[in-house]
């Protein structure tokens, strides 16, 4: 019979203890010690204990739970030496049907990897779905992850063995996140439809109104009529829009979702995530029967990313009647404009005005987003809640000086534009790092010209800065600002900068951050908040209406963008759990 959390909470320590032992291998402290946090309101509150305890551990300590572990494919394996689970989780990832060449590869890296850390390779092979990575995934991963550094690395297989015991906690509990599930399958179907030239790579790339954009709508239409949405339809943006009645027919809406468009060669989950997370919640209303005192309006937002033609946010800003008819004109790479995207897409560009919401008849808007970076994951947290959406200024510059011989000037004679760009970029790394919460960057950096043996005369450059508010932005700005200068006049040089982009800074709605708040801690999950650093739908919406977001931690050190782009079922179920919990808030607020 699976173990119950009452039976948890009710056991002796010594009886409490001895029903979790094998979460982690060979080492019962970890959940004997968090045991120390009952009475416990649910799993996620457990994991995220046991999580504490290993923090808090001394580095012998970690470094010996590591060691416990066997190799993957190893010797234990082949002797039949393994712990239970440790078979079953190899077992189920096929490692014990490895082909010869297979066997030799993962015995080389094997040796590879304890050479260089000292410890053996962990990785959760069950997978962010907990059915099982295939063979060619573990190995590829085997391979990147030898190029970490050991700091680094050890930290991913205290991460990895947290997810081994997560999944192992569920089997004890005879638990599976279903919805969670249902998501991620959502995800990794929708993931079948990606454009010419990266589709045969098995890659995924999806950009605004190609076929391959149009099945991703058709799919995410039918998906929602499955859930029970009373009305589905694709705009004249190619947003798909389903909308779930309340319980009135003047019931005010509240509107949630994100994009479906995707960066080139980019990962299944930026923007996707926010579309099914409601969809799943609709469904189990719709399965219960059940109305709220409101109606929920879910859009798939068509355009976000700005990858084939220049006009980001096209999806989301139709909605709050930004949509600038001079786009029309715009031309992808094969000179194909706008205009005639939407026609053949069978989009009616007349009712684009039509759009435009009514902030009166809506609630708010809220998102739920995969993070898109490392701090989720290196606080092994599943949630995080948004504070605000960073304001950004963004430049594109160039230094001018004087161009010379390599060799036969002097270095106190010389007038380097790299290095005078170089000295700016550590300036505004060392500006940024002073509030704690604002970002700078320099992305682009180029000698036009350049030669092994000729100091830059020319260096073209970008900044990208970045802030949680407008004030505090524009003080960063400032700052870098007059650090160029100070530079350039010190180094006898001059400059020339064009501002190409100013966003403002959509700071959560009070309130709203507050529901979202009530329902992490509902989970017993512990509250972090924090500013999101990248642009999401919510800004737009921000305009009109209030909003608040929340994030989904990511795998692979939070990266997005990228293939490698990850999340895992259990999350997923974690941020369903908190928006189904949200809505109720809502109900018992909403006349």
């Amino acid at each position: 019979m699976p173990l119950t959390l009452e039976q948890l909470n009710a056991a002796a320590p010594e009886e409490a203890a001895r029903l979790l032992d094998g979460l982690y291998e060979h080492s019962p402290w970890i959940a004997a010690q968090a045991l120390a946090a009952r009475p416990l309101r649910s799993l996620a509150q457990f994991k995220h204990a046991m999580v504490r305890v290993l923090a808090q551990a001394p580095r012998e300590a970690q470094l010996a739970l590591v060691r416990a572990h066997p190799e993957l494919a190893g010797k234990a394996m082949v002797a039949n030496a393994l712990t239970a689970e440790s078979a079953r989780e190899q077992g189920t990832a096929g490692l014990t049907q490895c082909t010869p060449d297979e066997f030799a590869r993962i015995q080389q890296l094997n040796a590879e990897y304890n050479a260089r850390f000292g410890f053996p390779f962990i990785l959760a092979v069950r997978g962010p779905r907990g059915t099982g990575l295939p063979r060619q995934d573990i190995i590829d991963t085997f391979a990147r992850r030898l190029s970490n550094p050991p700091d680094f690395e050890l930290a991913e297989a205290l991460r990895n063995i947290h997810r081994i015991a997560e999944i192992r906690l569920n089997d004890l509990f005879g638990v599976a996140p279903a919805l969670g599930n249902g998501v991620w399958d959502w995800q990794e179907t929708l993931a079948q439809h990606s454009d010419p030239g990266f589709a045969e790579k098995g890659q995924l790339t999806v950009t605004y109104l190609t076929d391959a954009h149009r099945a991703c709508a058709q799919r995410i239409s039918h998906w929602m009529r499955d859930c029970g949405f009373d009305e589905v339809a694709v705009d004249a943006v190619g947003n798909v829009v389903g909308r779930y009645h309340g319980a009135t027919p003047d019931a005010p809406l509240l509107m949630t979702g994100s994009h479906y468009d995707t960066v080139r060669n980019g990962g299944k989950y930026d923007g996707r995530l926010g579309i099914f997370v409601p969809m799943a919640c609709v469904r189990e209303l719709h399965r219960q029967g059940r109305r709220l005192p409101f109606g929920i309006e879910v859009v798939g937002f068509s355009e976000e990313e700005g990858q084939r033609y220049k006009a980001t946010f096209l999806g989301s800003g139709a909605l709050i009647g930004d949509f600038d008819p001079a786009w029309l004109d715009q031309k992808d790479a094969d000179g194909v404009t706008l205009r005639e995207a939407m026609q053949h897409a069978g989009l009616c560009i007349d009712d684009i005005p039509k759009l435009q919401r009514d902030p009166g008849r809506y609630l708010g808007f809220v998102e739920v987003h995969i993070e898109q970076g490392p701090v989720l994951n290196e606080l092994d947290l599943p949630l995080g809640v948004v504070t605000s959406i960073n304001g950004s200024v963004r430049f594109v510059g160039e230094m001018h000086g004087m161009a010379s011989h390599a060799g036969t000037t002097p270095m106190d004679r010389r007038r380097d534009a790299a290095a005078a760009v170089a000295e700016l970029i550590l300036a505004v790394e060392a500006r940024a790092a002073r509030d704690g919460d604002s970002v700078g960057t320099v992305g682009l950096l180029n000698v036009p010209g350049g030669s092994i043996n000729v100091v830059p005369g020319r260096c073209q450059f970008s900044l990208d800065l970045r802030a949680p508010t407008d004030p505090q932005r524009d003080a960063l700005v400032a700052d870098v600002l007059a650090a160029l200068q100070s530079i350039a006049a010190r180094r006898g040089m001059h400059y020339t900068l064009e501002e190409t982009m100013r966003a403002a800074a959509a700071p959560s709605a009070p309130a709203w951050q507050q529901r979202w708040e009530r329902a992490v801690d509902a989970l017993g999950v512990p509250v972090h908040r924090m500013p999101s650093g990248a642009g999401h739908d919510a800004m737009k919406l921000h305009e009109i209406m209030p909003q608040a977001m929340l994030f989904v931690r990511g795998l692979n050190s939070g990266i997005s963008h990228n293939p490698l782009e990850s999340t895992t079922s259990d999350d997923m179920q974690l941020a369903v759990d908190a928006f189904s919990h949200l809505l109720n808030q809502l109900a018992t607020e909403t006349p």
